[in-house]
């Protein structure tokens, strides 16, 4: 069922986002999909750079990205398969360091400068809340809308009380605000600052070059918006296809802090 209350087409843009963060958001996907910067790889040569997955766990990884288009699979002989970026799979990188600058202007800062791809992880997780996608989309279109209204435009095959689980959830993330109970919901500075990140994966999914993400017509900049948030607490890194493995993985696992958040940061 269309959404109703959005621009045209919206519905069909919300499922192909959504669908684009569901191939990369599984856990380990993006660090492989990094793993493969440059040049195709030997099975090996992944397990060596992704070591810490157990016997059993890179193979129905890659067949997932294989499956999802994002990567190839080339059997150059019996004994001799490499892996390697499909043109998609390329086209999707650059999307990467955007959200890396998104979570370095808006996420709680950690005690410990964070490496990209851990940010990049935090940053999914917030983003693949279910109907997350939807709501932001309607708020940002709305502007400040009630609950019920909300759910009739983001949620109109749901009964409208079921909004109110992944709106809490939104809340909690610090991508939604409200005064209160009864009072009317609307994108914080951190769900407003997406624009970027979600105009990107938008026009990556659509098959277009992420120039377009400028014209989105939900996501698209405006005259009254900042200009792209510079790095905040870790240095500038380059772009995707000169990070190098060390600048991914030379790291031991991260444990969210549990001290108390900055003011309005979301969770990570």
């Amino acid at each position: 069922m269309a959404l109703t209350g959005l621009p045209p087409g919206a519905d069909a843009d919300i499922a192909r986002v959504t669908e684009a963060l569901a191939m990369i958001t599984p856990r380990w996907n993006v660090r492989i999909m990094l793993a493969l910067t440059g040049r195709p790889r030997r099975y090996k040569e992944i397990s060596e750079t992704v070591s810490w997955l157990q016997h059993g766990q890179l193979h129905p990884r890659l067949r997932a990205l294989c499956d999802a288009g994002l990567l190839e699979r080339t059997e150059h002989s019996t004994r001799y398969v490499t892996y390697g970026h499909t043109e998609r799979g390329t086209a999707l990188l650059p999307v990467l360091p955007l959200i890396v600058t998104w979570a370095e202007a808006y996420l709680e800062q950690p005690e410990r400068p964070l490496p990209a791809i851990e940010q990049i992880e935090d940053s999914l997780t917030l983003l693949t809340r279910r109907h997350a996608a939807a709501i932001l989309w309607t708020l940002r279109v709305r502007g400040e809308v009630s609950g019920r209204a909300l759910a009739r435009i983001s949620m109109p095959d749901h009964d409208w009380t079921n909004v109110y689980p992944p709106l809490r959830q939104l809340v909690t993330d610090g991508l939604v605000d409200t005064e209160g109970v009864g009072q009317p919901y609307r994108l914080s500075d951190a769900g407003a600052g997406l624009a970027p990140v979600l105009g990107a994966l938008s026009a990556w999914a659509a098959g277009q070059p992420l120039a377009q993400a400028a014209d989105h017509p939900v996501w698209g900049r405006t005259t009254t918006e900042p200009a792209p948030t510079a790095w905040i607490s870790n240095p500038p890194r380059p772009a995707p296809s000169a990070w190098h493995k060390r600048d991914l993985f030379s790291h031991a696992q991260h444990v969210p802090p549990k001290s108390a958040l900055a003011t309005g940061a979301p969770r990570r």
